[in-house]
């Protein structure tokens, strides 16, 4: 079960995190400097269909629901309900980076729009975006027990047109937008 720490550049927060395959899927927890904890499940299909977001004042639980992305919101026990058609979530965790990457199977070379619902801050504040998700080479790493095949991900904000790279080895994001991974206790898990 790979395990480690990813550091925020811009924060400065560290993310200790943990992740494994399940029976029916994957699941990545971790808990931030800053109080914010994040569970996901996603499924054999790597679709999002359990998130727990739980920040300082705030809370968000949802998931996918067929072509719908459901999720509640609140600051205190009871909470507003939201439903957007998006593929899933992410923020800054590189656990949603993972997940959404997964989920796409994109061939080297290929490229798809991924329609998302972006959470920022500790306020867990929900917005709609689309990115393109480009699949770029694999490169091989020579470790002490065996080559590490690490995939890039270019994605782009059609947004703004701004475009960064995420690089995944198996289920462990190596580097990601403002993350470095700075620990990594175990190997990832290398996924067909």
């Amino acid at each position: 079960m790979p395990s480690g720490t990813y550091l925020h550049v811009d924060e400065g927060i560290e993310e200790r995190f943990q992740c494994a395959p399940g029976p029916g899927g994957w699941r990545y927890t971790s808990r931030r400097d800053d109080g914010v904890r994040l569970d996901l499940v996603v499924d054999a299909r790597w679709r999002q269909i359990r998130v727990e977001v739980v920040a300082p004042g705030w809370w968000l639980r949802g998931g996918l629901t067929g072509p719908e992305l459901a999720w509640v919101r609140a600051a205190g026990e009871s909470g507003t309900e939201h439903g957007e058609r998006a593929a899933g979530f992410v923020s800054g965790s590189p656990g949603f980076l993972v997940a959404v990457a997964r989920s796409l199977e994109l061939d080297e070379g290929a490229a798809a729009d991924v329609r998302l619902v972006r959470l920022s801050g500790t306020s867990l504040s929900a917005l709609t975006v689309l990115w393109r998700w480009r699949r770029g080479a694999t490169s091989s790493y020579e470790t002490e027990t065996e080559p590490l095949p690490v995939t890039e991900y270019e994605i782009t904000d059609l947004a703004t047109g701004e475009a960064e790279s995420l690089y995944l080895a198996g289920d462990v994001a190596v580097a990601a937008p403002g993350v470095e991974l700075t620990d990594l206790e175990s190997p990832p898990n290398l996924l067909a």
